[in-house]
This record gives C-alpha cells, sequence and structure tokens, in this order.
C-alpha cells in the first residue's frame, strides 16, 4: 500500500509493505517486505531497508542508510552520514549508519556516521550515538554509554 499523497519513486518495495502519506523515497531506495514508513519519512537513493521493519514519522534516511530486518526507527530519529558537514565540501566522504536485525531506536536519538547498531540492541530515546553498539547492549544518553 502506497498511500495516494505519497512520492514514492522507486519500484524496489516488498509486498506487504506500507508507505503513508508525505513519505519521499528516492528511486535507488531498496524496501523489504512487510515494513511499515510512516508519514513524514524521507529515503534518500542509497539506502536499503530490509524485512519486518518499522520507521515512524519525522525520520530521514540519507544515502548509506542500512537498516536490517525487524528493527524499530523511532519517531524523529536523526541519521547524519557526514562527520564534517559543510556546504558543496568538496572532500566529503559517506559515514554509512547500519541498524543490524532486531535492533530499535528510540524517538529523537542521533546516530552519526559511520555507527553501527548490533543485532538486538536498544538505543534510548533522545540518545546522541558516536560510537558503535555492541549487540544485545542498551545504551543511552549523551553520549550514548
Amino acid at each position: 500500500m502506497i498511500h495516494k499523497l505519497a512520492d514514492v519513486q522507486t519500484k524496489d518495495i516488498g509486498p506487504g509493505t506500507k508507505i503513508w502519506q508525505f513519505c519521499v523515497v528516492l528511486p535507488g531506495a531498496k524496501i523489504g517486505k512487510n515494513c511499515n514508513i510512516c508519514a513524514n519519512v524521507f529515503i534518500e537513493n542509497n539506502v536499503v531497508i530490509g524485512d519486518n521493519v518499522t520507521i515512524k514519522n519525522g525520520v530521514q534516511l540519507w544515502d548509506g542508510a542500512v537498516i536490517e530486518d525487524n528493527a524499530f526507527i523511532g519517531p524523529n530519529v536523526t541519521f547524519c552520514n557526514d562527520k564534517y558537514p559543510k556546504s558543496k565540501n568538496k572532500n566529503w566522504q559517506l559515514l554509512p549508519v547500519v541498524v543490524k536485525k532486531g535492533a530499535s531506536v528510540g524517538a529523537n536519538a542521533t546516530l552519526l556516521g559511520g555507527v553501527t547498531i548490533g543485532e538486538n540492541a536498544l538505543v534510548g530515546a533522545g540518545a546522541l550515538v558516536t560510537k558503535d553498539v555492541e549487540a544485545n547492549a542498551t545504551v543511552k544518553g549523551s553520549p550514548a554509554k
């Protein structure tokens, strides 16, 4: 199901996935089956989303983001893919963010470029993740520990 008010440009969407109103999904994005992409989500070209993923309202997934199967991304989670952002930076380097299988990221958390959230890990609401999170770990705070 793709809501009539969504702008979905990719054809690479698995069966059973729902994309709600005011989402923008660029043509290179890959989205698995049985996902729920809530309202006001932006998904850039070089993004891969696995199966059974929930992405809540207000999330932007920039190039390099990988969300594996059964992951949960809470409302307004911020993904970054550049440690030194500048306008028209000729030396820009893509730093992917990976959220592994079964991991959950709480509302308003910020994931800096280059981090991996391990399998079944939990990132607390509002956390600032500056380094990798181990599998099955729970982190919270700023910086997340």
